[in-house]
Order: C-alpha cells, then structure tokens, then sequence
C-alpha cells in the first residue's frame, strides 16, 4: 500500500506516519530526511545535494524524485508513506509516473484537516512544554513564522488537495483529533 499524508506544517503527518511504519511494516519517505541522507552519503547523487544545499539553493524536483526512485527499488510488502512529497502539482505528476513506472499505485491520499488558529497555538504550546522540560525547540517553533510556514504551503502545496479530489484518492481526517483517533481515523481509511 501507498499512501500521501498531505496537511500544513504540524498537522502531525510524522507523528501518524510513524505509526503507520510500527503498524504495518510501511516506509516513511519523508524528503527532508532523503535529503539529509543523501547529503552525508558521500554518493555522486549525494554530493549533488550537498553543493546545492550549501549554496543555499532549492534542490530540483529532478534530484528529488532520483532519490525517491532508488528508495523504491526492491520488494517491500508494506508499501511506503510520502511524507512532505509531493508539494506541487509538478511533483505530483512526477510521482505519479514514477509509480507507474514501477508497477505500483498509489492506494490513499489522506489530508490532515486542521484550523490555522488552532494549530499555530497548538505549535507555540509544544515549543514552551519542550522548552520547560528541557528539550531543544525548533527555532520556527514560534506564532509568527508558524503562519509564514502555513502561508507557504497554501501557495504551493494545498492546489493538490483539488488535484487528488478529482483522482477520486482524497480521504480527510481531523488532524487536530487526539494522536489515537487521527490514526483510528486513518485506520478506517486504509482498511
């Protein structure tokens, strides 16, 4: 099975995809996380990356579906979780070759619906609670560039919510439900 966790930044995508890979045995592809990887990799692909990323440049779909193309070779039963990707229509499409290419579908795109309001503050609440136990926070863990982060992703990221709708693959979920009910709900979903 695969599956698109779509949603804005700290709606909980990795908090479910991780529990979707304890689950069933999935893998998460989360791009940041391939990057990084691939960045200290030392491969040709991997130096790619790292010249790019130190030149503080944006790295190409092209590299970006490289990466998750070789992440997918091989058998692997439990089917995968893209987490951060796609994030334009572009990568969208790509993907979506890439799958067929493969021999493979994609089985479920699940948005994680959420109030901005509430889940800016929901945000700003966990950087003071990991901050008080003594945990680092991430330094855009803060109201301000919360709602720079959202802004974002609706440019850029929220024409696929439309995009998959018209596949027929768009299920929804309350992302601000507990941990437990999100992934009840995504559960139900997946069958």
């Amino acid at each position: 099975m695969n599956i698109i966790l779509l949603g804005p930044p700290g709606a909980g995508k990795g908090t479910q995809a991780k529990k979707l890979v304890d689950e069933r045995n999935m893998i998460q592809l989360s791009t940041g996380d391939m990057l990084r990887e691939a960045r200290s990799s030392g491969t040709e692909m991997g130096n790619k990356v790292a010249a790019i990323m130190d030149a503080g440049e944006l790295v190409t779909d092209e590299i970006v579906i490289g990466l998750i193309a070789e992440k997918l070779e091989g058998d692997h039963a439990g089917g995968f979780i893209f987490d951060g990707f796609p994030r334009t229509l572009g990568q969208a499409d790509a993907l979506g070759k890439l799958l067929a290419d493969k021999g493979a579908t994609l089985d479920a795109v699940i948005e994680m619906q959420v109030d901005d309001d509430t889940l800016v503050e929901r945000v700003v609440n966990r950087a003071k609670e990991a901050e008080a136990a003594g945990q680092p926070v991430r330094a855009d863990d803060n109201a301000e560039s919360m709602r720079t982060r959202l802004m974002e992703y609706y440019k850029k990221t929220s024409p696929l919510i439309g995009y998959y709708y018209a596949k027929g693959d768009l299920k929804s979920v309350d992302g601000l439900a507990s941990i437990d009910e999100v992934g009840a709900a995504i559960k139900a979903i997946l069958g």
